[in-house]
C-alpha cells in the first residue's frame, strides 16, 4: 500500500511539474502561431481546463466556463486567476479580440467558474484606469502569459498602466453581490 501511495504522489507531481513548468520552455510558436492556438495549444489548453476543473494545483489555476454568443454552446478555457486586495480577477493574455472576453461581455459577465465543483459567478469589466496593478499581480503569477503581453512581469506599476487598455480584466463576483441580480433578493 505505501507504495502504490508513492507511486502515486511521483506521478501528481510529475503531471504538475509537466503541466506548468515545461511549456515555460518550449517556444510560443508550439502552441501559437499568428495568435491563434496551434493543434498543439489546443490540446494544452483542453487537458489543462480538465486539470483545473478537478480542483487540482494550483489553487489560482481554474477553468471558466461561458455560452457562446451565437450557439449558446457551453466553451471551457483554463485561464489563471490572480488575486489582488483580497478580490480575484480573471485576465484576457490575449486582449480584447478572444472568443472567451467577447462571449462573457455578450452574456452580461454570466460565466461558471470550475474548480472543485462549479460556482457561478458573474464577472465584472475592471475599468482602465483601475488595471494596472492587478495586471503586475497577474503575470507575477502567470508564467504563460509573459510571451504574450507587451509589458515585462517585473516592470514599474507605470508600464503596466500604459498597456492596461490592452488587456481585458474582469473581477469575479458572486451573482448575490450584484445589486439587482435574481440571488440578491
Amino acid at each position: 500500500m505505501k507504495v502504490a501511495w508513492k507511486l502515486f504522489a511521483g506521478a501528481v507531481v510529475a503531471a504538475v511539474a509537466l503541466v506548468l513548468v515545461l511549456p515555460n520552455f518550449l517556444p510560443r510558436s508550439v502552441f501559437y502561431r499568428d495568435r491563434k492556438p496551434t493543434k498543439a495549444g489546443m490540446l494544452f489548453v483542453r487537458g489543462f481546463a480538465a486539470w483545473s476543473a478537478l480542483g487540482l494545483p494550483p489553487s489560482w489555476s481554474v477553468t471558466l466556463e461561458v455560452a457562446g454568443r451565437h450557439s449558446g454552446k457551453t466553451y471551457s478555457i483554463p485561464l489563471v486567476a490572480a488575486d489582488y486586495e483580497g478580490q480575484r480577477y480573471l485576465v484576457s493574455m490575449m486582449g480584447n479580440d478572444v472568443a472567451w472576453v467577447r462571449n462573457v461581455r455578450q452574456g452580461g459577465g454570466k460565466a461558471t467558474i470550475r474548480y472543485h465543483g462549479r460556482r457561478p459567478v458573474v464577472l465584472q469589466d475592471v475599468p482602465v484606469e483601475l488595471r494596472a496593478p492587478i495586471l503586475k499581480a497577474y503575470l507575477r503569477r502567470a508564467f504563460g502569459a509573459r510571451p504574450h503581453m507587451k509589458v515585462a512581469h517585473d516592470a514599474p506599476l507605470e508600464a503596466f498602466e500604459q498597456v492596461a487598455g490592452l488587456y481585458p480584466v474582469f473581477r469575479v463576483t458572486e451573482p448575490a453581490s450584484i445589486p439587482g441580480s435574481p440571488r440578491s433578493a
